[in-house]
């Protein structure tokens, strides 16, 4: 069952001005709630403007015009000051590619965010981490680089290091493209369980249908929109 709100789109655009001046339209007027608890895919092609959208969303870009929401106010008069404590705080990112930090430990790759905490998350940094990463299975691979880690591991810091903040949304952007189909699926299920258990809302951006079939909601991006796949079902 959702929660409380966290964002919202309102027909919500995205242009860019080409060198022969003339508009490439990416996004042609997305709507789109998400609430405290909700676990939404987005499929698309390569270059539909996935991309894009994950950027609105985790307040890295604005649109050209329509309203983006966060937490019920109006994202577009959030200096850029805010919007990055919004994104330390309160958004949590996973890529493709993991982006761990070579010459890092795992435990020192979850900490990385805390760096930039204050008050208790910053003094007990390594603790959270650490519990974090036990969530995650890693427990007994805190000094592990990640050189040493296999594909599937290394996907698991950087869903560690994500969470570790204990953020309200979690962007997941093609987080099983550099995994096989079974390590996929498992890391898939991980990242689902421990948002459920946190509360957290999860956006998925994928090409993938046996990624998105995992979610409670799944949408289309096709033509700068937005087709519902399927109906949430309840928990």
């Amino acid at each position: 069952m959702s929660g409380a709100q966290l964002l919202q789109l309102e027909n919500v655009t995205r242009s860019v001005l080409l060198p022969d001046d003339s508009e490439l339209h990416i996004l042609n007027g997305i709507d789109l709630t998400v609430s405290e608890g909700d676990h939404i895919a987005i499929v698309g092609r390569s270059g539909t403007g996935k991309s894009t959208l994950l950027n609105i969303l985790g307040l890295l870009d604005r649109p050209t015009s329509g309203t983006l929401s966060w937490r019920g106010k109006d994202a577009s008069r959030l200096s850029a000051r805010r919007a990055a404590l919004a994104r330390g705080r309160d958004l949590g990112f996973v890529f493709q590619q993991f982006n761990l930090l070579p010459g890092r430990t795992a435990l020192e790759n979850v900490m990385a965010p805390l760096m930039y905490a204050s008050g208790r998350d910053f003094w007990q940094r390594r603790r959270l981490a650490a519990e974090s990463l036990e969530r995650v299975g890693l427990g007994a691979r805190l000094d592990s680089m990640p050189q040493t880690l296999s594909g599937g591991e290394q996907q698991r810091v950087a869903i560690a290091r994500a969470l570790v903040r204990r953020p309200r949304v979690v962007l997941a952007d093609e987080p099983t493209g550099a995994l096989d189909v079974t390590t996929g699926r498992a890391v898939m299920e991980l990242l689902d369980a421990a948002t459920v258990e946190s509360g957290a809302a999860l956006i998925t951006i994928t090409h993938d249908a046996n990624v998105a079939a995992l979610a409670r909601e799944q949408f289309r991006l096709e033509g700068g929109r937005l087709q519902p796949l399927m109906q949430e079902v309840a928990r």
